[in-house]
């Protein structure tokens, strides 16, 4: 369904279900209320802990996320909507900052390089006044590929797909998909060469 598309007035899914089927919905659910609440309290919990707690740490994200592989680490403060629709493989590095709005999944690789103050937003908001002032919302996944480096400041909005290798540099706004193996900047961000 398009963020644009008047909602069908009989669709009998509760708030949630449209929302993980990636269509429009209004975010007043009580069950959509309850898993932001879990969200934030260990997002909470995990942006308390010192660099001495890496056990604790490791606790709090494998209680968070959908999946974290083993050695990654994300330095705090580290802000998710949900943080069960987020996957992030082995070996990732995510520097202090990271803002990952998972109301859509989130998928991030192996061996991933991610720079301070990088934002992954999945939500959406209808252009349609009309619709935005209703409060309806949709939103549109994100996939990092394997060994993709995120500069600082990088912006990746709904929808987008970064092919292994890529690199963004800092402050790239990346509003479309960029292939594996190339070197992108640019507000929108754009190819500039390939990468061997």
């Amino acid at each position: 369904m398009s963020a644009d598309t008047t909602p069908d007035a009989t669709d009998a899914r509760s708030m949630r279900e449209r929302m993980d089927a990636g269509d429009l919905y209004i975010a007043d659910d009580p069950e959509i209320g309850a898993a932001n609440a879990r969200a934030l309290d260990l997002m909470d919990a995990y942006n308390a802990t010192t660099v001495r707690q890496g056990p604790l740490r490791r606790e709090l994200l494998e209680s968070l996320l959908g999946a974290v592989g083993a050695d990654t680490e994300i330095r705090p403060p580290f802000y998710v909507d949900y943080g069960s629709k987020i996957r992030i493989g082995a070996r990732t590095f995510a520097n202090f900052g990271l803002t990952a709005l998972d109301v859509a999944p989130i998928t991030i690789g192996d061996d991933v390089q991610i720079g301070p103050h990088v934002q992954l937003l999945t939500p959406t908001h209808p252009v349609d006044a009309d619709l935005r002032r209703a409060k309806w919302e949709a939103a549109q996944p994100i996939t990092i590929g394997d060994n993709v480096w995120l500069g600082g400041g990088v912006v990746v909005c709904p929808g987008v797909t970064i092919g292994a290798n890529t690199v963004v540099g800092a402050g790239a706004v990346v509003t479309k998909d960029l292939p594996a193996n190339v070197v992108a900047v640019g507000n929108p961000a754009r190819v500039i060469r390939s990468v061997d």
